[in-house]
């Protein structure tokens, strides 16, 4: 299959670099690689005049085409025809040299999948047990595998909100669970959402959908609310064997407030648009788990050594909750 790399960046030369090498050793190497950059400066077109990648075409985006999602619909914009599959990077990943191979496989065997997502290693530590292994109350287990609950799991859990969903599906409240809650079994796995920056898709998706200019800038959850669209129309997955590393890098991120305002007011959004009329009691649960989250942010001001990044992303998750019940996102 013909297959086109996409990676949008901003103002992260180093590390768009580090990636590229990663790609450079792939097993199965892209016909073609198209470099988005939003950035203000040339950094990283310097950086790239350098080196020396095969097959890579390099875009200065303008202003008004600046941001994750404009990137990536300029990109597409970009692709040869004669492209069928298209993957998009974070420009801060890593890739082990069968990542390509393995996404590619995924086509072969599910010929109906639209889209294939790749599985971060580098993020949650795994076990896997045995059918007589108790779980545990900080426990989550999954196929086989335990991994430590993530702390605001267990504060919902103790609240009766816990997700009523599989890892990679979406529920009627929103806040599920996402795809870290996978575990490196190394199986392929059905979903309805995938994390964009390790992300594929065939390329006749896009004369259907494009990513939502909704999402500005640095586009938090811009991946889920595409995704979730996309899988009305069909199947997605993810392999657990399409490995890499991702590294987050702070260059080009948003301040914590900022961030903090994203988390709600995007999360809204990209749950009204999945359910634009959901029960009374789906309204209530989302904002209660909106609220109980926006509190263990507070806490953390007292529990972690970065005070001033969990205060201003509390304060803007406060104020984003507020904003919604006299602004709230017109849905497009």
């Amino acid at each position: 299959m013909k297959f086109t790399l996409i990676i949008c960046t901003y103002k992260r030369p180093q590390p768009i670099i580090d990636l590229l090498e990663s790609v450079k050793v792939q097993r199965n190497y892209p016909d073609e690689i198209l470099i988005i950059d939003g950035s203000p400066d040339d950094k990283t077109k310097l950086v790239l005049e350098q080196k020396n990648y095969t097959g890579l075409i390099y875009y200065k985006v303008s202003p008004e085409d600046r941001g994750l999602t404009r990137q990536r619909n300029f990109g597409i914009s970009k692709i040869h025809p004669d492209s069928e599959v298209v993957f998009f990077l974070d420009d801060d990943t890593i890739l082990e040299e069968t990542y390509f191979t393995e996404i590619l496989k995924t086509y072969k065997e599910y010929p109906n999948a639209l889209g294939v997502g790749g599985y971060i290693t580098n993020e949650v530590e795994w076990q896997k047990v045995g059918k007589d292994y108790k779980v545990r109350q900080n426990d989550f287990s999954y196929d086989g595998w335990v991994r430590k609950e993530a702390g605001r799991f267990i504060w919902r859990k103790f609240c009766f909100l816990d997700a009523d969903k599989p890892p990679g599906f979406f529920p009627e409240f929103s806040h599920g669970r996402s795809i870290s809650f996978l575990p490196p079994s190394g199986k392929t796995y059905r979903v309805e959402q995938l994390m964009g920056g390790v992300s594929s898709f065939k390329v006749s998706v896009f004369n259907t959908l494009k990513f939502s200019t909704f999402f500005e800038g640095y586009g938090l959850y811009e991946d889920a609310d595409f995704t979730l669209r996309l899988s009305k129309l069909g199947e997605l997955y993810v392999n657990t064997n399409a490995g890499l590393g991702h590294f987050h890098d702070s260059s080009g991120r948003p301040n914590q407030y900022q961030y903090g305002k994203m988390v709600v007011r995007n999360g809204w959004y990209v749950w009204r648009v999945k359910f634009p009329r959901p029960s009374f009691k789906a309204i209530v649960k989302w904002h209660l788990i909106t609220l109980i989250l926006t509190g263990i942010r507070f806490v953390n001001v007292f529990t972690t050594s970065k005070r001033k990044e969990a205060f201003t992303e509390a304060l803007g998750r406060t104020v984003g909750w507020f904003k919604l019940f006299f602004n709230a996102p017109k849905q497009i």
